[in-house]
């Protein structure tokens, strides 16, 4: 069986942004150092940042330590296969870093943003020898220019089409969106959902306190838009996935919904859920997988290490803590750590 880690990291460098367009440079994101709190942006920390459209971000923020840096940054593959191997990981699905957060509203500079980082990847996956796999990330700003990127993506080893919880000022159920699900449906790509935010103004309110809200609240406030407004309906061949929030908040989602529903005199049923809406979702082994297990069933939950990273979601080990802990039963496992992510990244 395949190992598969479904949610793992690249860390943008210098190099993500070498596939711009000459016309494109001015847009380039540039490296600032502030060497003493003097200098730092307000509620920041000394050290280096990306000036992006006029924002300034952490350059280091998030990041795993203890990961060597050209393992994080893929800038060395093979380095980076050889840990995998130590790790017993056959395949990473590999999302961004700095992406997780809208970084410019400005959509030119997005959208070139968007195109050089998707041909970055598109490089890693051809020296990754089948095994970094990658979700693409659209600019949305261009619904001609998305779907652009989905075709390219495809083409070079995306398995995924990412999104954010908020998007602007829509959330992705909004119709605006519909064209971007037809392709992905069509070329048999899920939509993933990431832990991240996609309003400027929310990630800089949220991001006074703790990063719950800022990161997290997006996703599964979407999670239970999609089945509210039935929206997997529309798109019945299309796939979902909800990751680096953790399963442990699904009871309590699909609980308030149920309340809610049978209020309306509706009938409810949370048995088949996740299969009747094309929903697959990341777990953690912090978890109390056996009580999401009750409620939701192996079928549609995969697990990943939040590679390259360092937060709440981030274990380097998590595939094979999953096996060593005893808690979920080994034909759960296989579901959890091969075939459901074979069936929702849609490999063969």
């Amino acid at each position: 069986m395949a190992v598969i880690d479904a949610d793992a990291h690249v860390v943008e460098w210098e190099r993500t942004w070498e596939y711009m367009d000459e016309s494109e440079m001015a847009f380039r994101p540039r490296v600032m150092v502030f060497k003493d709190a003097a200098q730092k942006p307000s509620g920041q920390r000394a050290g280096e940042y990306w000036m992006i459209g006029g924002r300034v971000f952490a350059k280091d923020g998030n990041i795993g330590f203890d990961i060597p840096k050209e393992k994080r940054e893929a800038a060395d593959i093979e380095a980076r296969l050889a840990h995998m191997d130590e790790l017993g990981v056959n395949v990473q699905v590999l999302y961004p870093s700095l992406f997780l957060r809208m970084m410019t509203a400005l959509p030119h500079v997005d959208a070139a943003l968007c195109k050089s980082y998707n041909r970055w990847l598109a490089d890693i996956w051809q020296a990754g020898k089948g095994r970094l796999r990658w979700v693409v990330i659209p600019p949305l700003h261009y619904m001609d220019k998305a779907i652009e990127e989905l075709n390219f993506g495809k083409q070079k080893g995306a398995c995924g089409v990412f999104i954010r919880g908020v998007e602007g000022d829509k959330l992705p159920t909004d119709p605006y969106f519909f064209p971007l699900y037809e392709e992905a449906s069509r070329l048999g790509m899920p939509i993933c959902v990431h832990a991240s935010q996609g309003n400027l103004e929310m990630f800089d309110i949220f991001g006074r306190g703790a990063s719950l809200a800022q990161f997290k609240f997006g996703p599964i406030n979407l999670f239970a838009s999609l089945i509210g407004t039935r929206l997997p309906q529309k798109f019945p061949d299309l796939r979902w996935a909800f990751v680096e929030v953790s399963a442990e908040w699904l009871p309590y989602v699909m609980n308030h919904m149920e309340i809610g529903i049978r209020r309306q005199g509706k009938t409810w049923s949370d048995k088949d859920l996740l299969k009747d809406n094309h929903i697959y979702v990341a777990c953690q082994t912090s978890d109390d997988l056996p009580y999401i297990l009750e409620h939701v069933g192996d079928d549609h939950l995969v697990i990943g290490t939040d590679y390259g990273h360092n937060d709440t979601a981030t274990e380097i080990n998590a595939l094979r803590k999953l096996k060593a802990d005893g808690k979920v039963a080994a034909t759960s496992i296989d579901k959890i750590l091969g075939d459901n992510p074979q069936a929702l990244y849609g490999f063969h």
